[in-house]
């Protein structure tokens, strides 16, 4: 009989994720589910047309493995007019297996056993994964579940000379902060002084809320020319299931990269890669989407208003982060089991991204969800005992 007493996980402090826990939790419960971060409605009637037009039409075998042309030219166009930077459809854009593959194979591309990474925390759950099946080490700058600002002078004083790089997220899951040009010229600083890549993570960039811009590591020349941009059409087209992503970075960076993309999954779903390519010669697809999710955000706020949360507003993103500090002395975790339980409403507990949690009282809502069902989360919200 095999044995499995040789086999050495790579990852051993690694279970089962808490968005899964607290999905199936929700499903048992028969809960409201607010905690995984995906859309509740269709996506556009239009875009599933054109899915189903070049189904029929017979684009079903693989894809070029740096993806269709038509696709990464109408990304970079797309780039150029919102960043002022221009990358080269065959040399600067491949399409990946949504973001997480985009970030994963970034990783890869530069890390060695023992380089280092700066990790904001809280940070998403597939970074630090990234960063040790690679042999590298995580470094972790800690942020508040609501922070208003990053302290650059811990971000400088977490460089050593193992460092490579430092990887972000803006606008940030699930603070829902977004950085601003200070911040990212900060980052450009150090990362010049020290000869550091990054690796940005921007999946949430048409989310961002009460008149504010993203901005992305592509207009800053400095940044530019040492990141890893990666972005996805799953959040922007409520598509998450398509995982449709890609990676932006200069023609060197992009050539070590798609050396590892090719052995990872070589090339992804071919008709969904025609169907948003044509769907991006419409603009208003995607810059609409801020307007959309501000009145989300702005309904929920306004439903939880009176229940004792304290919330600062999500700048982006399409989550919203609530302290219950004055209303529990639960942790979050057994607070957010507490309510899929007994409210019939499923959250995440922020504790789930921080690698040492700090105790700290914060639960992560997703508010893209119809009008109906944010309200109706809200009032039985409402009915918690506490």
């Amino acid at each position: 009989m095999f044995s499995t007493s040789r086999l050495k996980s790579k990852l051993p402090h690694v279970g089962t994720t808490i968005f899964t826990k607290m999905s199936r939790l929700a499903e048992e419960q028969q809960a409201i589910n607010l905690a995984q971060g995906f859309p509740e409605f269709h996506c556009s009637p239009e875009l599933q047309k054109l899915a189903d037009k070049y189904i029929r039409s017979g684009k079903n075998q693989y894809a070029p493995m740096a993806g269709v042309m038509s696709l990464r030219e109408a990304i970079s166009k797309k780039t150029w007019e919102a960043s002022g930077h221009e990358y080269h459809p065959e040399t600067e854009i491949t399409i990946t297996s949504g973001a997480t593959e985009a970030l994963y194979v970034a990783v890869s591309t530069i890390v060695h056993p023992g380089d280092e990474i700066i990790v904001f925390e809280p940070a998403y759950d597939s970074y630090v994964p990234a960063i040790e099946l690679n042999g590298g080490v995580p470094v972790f700058v800690t942020l508040d579940p609501q922070y208003e600002s990053v302290n650059w002078a811990a971000v400088a004083s977490a460089i050593t000379e193992r460092t490579v790089a430092i990887m972000i997220n803006t606008p940030h899951n699930p603070t829902g902060n977004v950085w601003t040009e200070t911040d990212m010229r900060q980052l450009a600083a150090l990362a010049e002084q020290h000869n550091l890549y990054v690796i940005s993570d921007e999946v949430y960039e048409h989310i961002v809320f009460d008149g504010r811009r993203h901005i992305s590591a592509a207009s800053i020349p400095a940044l530019a020319e040492r990141t890893f941009l990666c972005g996805s059409f799953g959040k922007t087209f409520h598509t998450t299931g398509w995982k449709l992503g890609y990676c932006l970075a200069p023609a060197a960076l992009t050539a070590e990269f798609r050396k590892i993309h090719q052995f990872l999954v070589f090339s992804v779903v071919t008709p969904f890669q025609f169907a948003v390519a044509e769907y991006l010669n419409e603009p208003a697809h995607y810059l609409t989407l801020s307007a959309f999710y501000q009145q989300k955000r702005d309904l929920f706020l306004n439903a939880i208003e009176g229940i004792g949360f304290i919330s600062k507003p999500s700048q982006g993103t399409f989550f919203q982060n609530v302290s219950y500090e004055n209303l529990s002395d639960e942790n979050d975790v057994t607070l957010a089991e507490r309510l899929t339980k007994e409210a019939k409403v499923a959250s995440i507990p922020v504790s789930a991204f921080y690698a040492n949690p700090a105790g700290y009282q914060t639960l992560r809502f997703c508010f893209a969800k119809s009008d109906e069902t944010i309200l109706s989360a809200a009032e039985k919200l409402r009915k918690v005992v506490w």
